[in-house]
């Protein structure tokens, strides 16, 4: 939760990104606050959409839609990767979001399918929104520079609020209503070619370009292109007691490069470091549908110092099994954990736990 940016605030976390932009008149100003009774904010995420047409930047702005008042979003992306700040206030762009994802992006998890049965919430009271030009007809492409200024634009949201990449949204995924953007091929991003968007690649793109500084360039080849490696896992089971958090201690060592890992230690990584990989979760008696939860946490030495986002794994009849994503940059002085709170009633078997991680240290 946060207060949404001021003016001054959206130029300042926009211009260190390398985000190129100007300034609608009156967007500074704009919004449907007044009209609606309803001021924006606290605001939770942002929330991606394809215009669905051409030259859209009127509409988004100042005009609207026959059955929708202008503003349509807080930015305007065409196809030349110069972006437009539209409106600073409560715009038209969200609708009725499905409550089970809205609760996901308060929280900073996973995002789940979306179910009407678990209620809606007006999405434009706490969501920031971009337009981004497209027909959205799985035809037309978005270039280059319009998707690089697109990872950009929701980094530096993130950047500024200190979410991670678990609050960027597709409209396709909150929507209730059956709204299918943002979809399409991408002509290149950094040194990767052509590619189809979707989501979960545009999430792993910005988290990417989170765990750099941001004046980072997707496109320059660093020193550091070879990564230290660590592949850790665990020499026997262990029971996972229910209702207290606890680090996995991996006490099988098959590669560490760095130096990170200690003997059965449960650190996999020393910052000052960046870092990206997974955990592969293997449960046992698990009840179908409670759960466990996972996050990593960083730690100086033995004292606890911060978590980063929750991703919840349901037991499944027959066994559980999950893969976790790790991605971060961790600072000095910090070691990173990976931490599981079982939130069934009875303890469980963690049957295995299969880390893998390339980091380059800083």
């Amino acid at each position: 939760m946060a207060d949404p940016m001021t003016p001054a605030e959206w130029r300042a976390a926009l211009r260190p990104e390398g985000v190129r932009f100007v300034e609608y008149r009156g967007w500074t100003t704009r919004g449907r606050d007044a009209a609606t009774g309803k001021t924006f904010g606290p605001v939770h995420a942002v929330l991606n959409h394809h215009t669905a047409g051409r030259d859209s930047l009127a509409a988004v702005a100042v005009n609207g839609l026959p059955d929708l008042p202008p503003p349509l979003a807080h930015a305007y992306l065409p196809k030349s990767g110069v972006l437009t700040l539209v409106a600073d206030g409560r715009a038209n762009h969200a609708g009725l979001a499905a409550k089970n994802v809205f609760d996901a992006l308060v929280a900073e998890r996973d995002l789940p399918r979306q179910s009407a049965a678990s209620g809606t919430v007006d999405g434009n009271d706490a969501l920031y929104g971009i337009e981004v030009e497209n027909l959205g007809d799985n035809v037309d492409t978005y270039t280059a520079e319009q998707y690089d200024t697109w990872v950009r634009f929701n980094a530096a949201i993130c950047r500024h609020h200190g979410w991670s990449a678990t609050s960027v949204a597709g409209h396709l995924e909150t929507s209730v209503e059956g709204n299918v953007d943002p979809r399409g091929p991408v002509a290149a991003y950094g040194n990767r070619g052509r590619f189809t968007f979707t989501m979960d690649r545009f999430r792993a793109d910005v988290a990417e370009r989170l765990a750099h500084p941001a004046s980072w360039d997707p496109t320059h080849e660093e020193d550091d292109d070879m990564p230290e490696y660590a592949n850790l896992g665990l020499a026997k089971p262990f029971t996972l007691k229910p209702g207290a958090w606890d680090s996995i201690e991996f006490t099988q060592e098959w590669n560490d490069t760095a130096g990170d890992h200690g003997t059965n230690g449960s650190v996999f990584v020393r910052g000052a470091a960046r870092f990206t990989g997974s955990v592969s979760l293997t449960f046992s008696g698990l009840p179908v549908g409670d759960i466990v939860q996972v996050r990593m946490s960083e730690y100086d030495g033995d004292e606890h110092k911060a978590d980063h986002p929750l991703h919840e794994v349901a037991g499944t009849q027959g066994g559980t099994f999950h893969v976790v994503p790790l991605t971060k940059r961790l600072p000095a002085g910090r070691g990173m954990r990976v931490r599981l709170l079982n939130q069934s009633d009875a303890p469980i078997t963690v049957d295995s736990a299969v880390l893998t991680a390339l980091v380059w240290k800083e």
